[in-house]
C-alpha cells in the first residue's frame, strides 16, 4: 500500500525523475558511483546472470568517442565538428552494455532487458543523488568505430550512454505532466 511512509516517498521520488539535456561539468566520483552500480545491480536478472557492465568515460576518453562518431559517419567539416562534440556535452558518460552468455533458459532479448533495467535503476539512483542524467541511444551504437574505441566483445552490445552532470541552476527541463495510469494498466478477467 503506498498510502504514506516510506513506499510514498519512494513513489514520489521516482515519479520527479527527468532527463537533463544540459548539465554542469561537475559529476559524480568513480567511488561515489560503486554503490549506486551495486544498487541497480539488485534488478531483476533470470538465472543471475549479471549480463551487463558500465564504462566510465571522462576526459580523453569522451574525445576519443567523438572521433569514433566522425569516423563512423564519415564526416567531414563543420559536420564533423558537431559530431566530435557530442560526447563533450557531459563530463561523464557511462556505457550501458548488454554482455549476452549463452544460456538455454535466458534469450539474448531478456538479457539486453535486463541490462536496460540497471541503467534505468541507475538513471533514477543518480536523478535521486542530485545529478542531472539523459540517456542518449542511437545509429551510433551499433558502429564498428564505436564498438572498438569501447573495447567491446563479440557477445556485447551498446546499448547507449548516460550522459551525468550537475543541474543547472536556470535549468527549466523536465516539467512533465503526470502521465494517466489507467491508460496503461488493463485488468483480464
Amino acid at each position: 500500500m503506498v498510502d504514506g511512509g516510506p513506499a510514498a516517498d519512494l513513489v514520489d521520488r521516482v515519479a520527479a525523475r527527468r532527463s537533463f539535456s544540459r548539465v554542469t561539468p561537475d559529476a559524480p566520483s568513480h567511488e561515489e558511483l560503486l554503490p549506486l552500480v551495486a544498487a541497480a545491480g539488485r534488478v531483476a536478472d533470470h538465472s543471475a546472470l549479471h549480463p551487463w557492465r558500465i564504462i566510465e568515460l571522462r576526459g580523453d576518453a569522451r574525445m576519443r568517442l567523438g572521433q569514433a562518431f566522425v569516423t563512423d559517419a564519415k564526416a567531414s567539416g563543420s559536420d564533423a565538428e558537431k559530431l566530435a562534440a557530442k560526447p563533450l556535452r557531459s563530463s561523464l558518460l557511462l556505457a550501458i552494455v548488454s554482455v549476452r552468455s549463452k544460456s538455454e533458459k535466458v534469450p539474448g532479448w531478456e538479457q539486453d532487458a535486463v541490462a536496460s533495467g540497471v541503467a534505468h535503476i541507475l538513471s533514477l539512483l543518480l536523478h535521486d543523488a542530485g545529478w542531472g542524467v539523459m540517456w542518449r541511444t542511437g545509429h551510433h551504437t551499433r558502429s564498428k568505430a564505436v564498438h572498438r574505441m569501447h573495447g567491446l566483445a563479440k557477445n556485447e552490445r551498446l546499448l547507449g550512454w548516460l550522459y551525468v552532470g550537475g543541474i543547472p541552476a536556470d535549468s527549466k527541463e523536465g516539467h512533465r505532466k503526470a502521465l494517466d495510469p489507467e491508460r496503461f494498466l488493463t485488468t483480464l478477467e
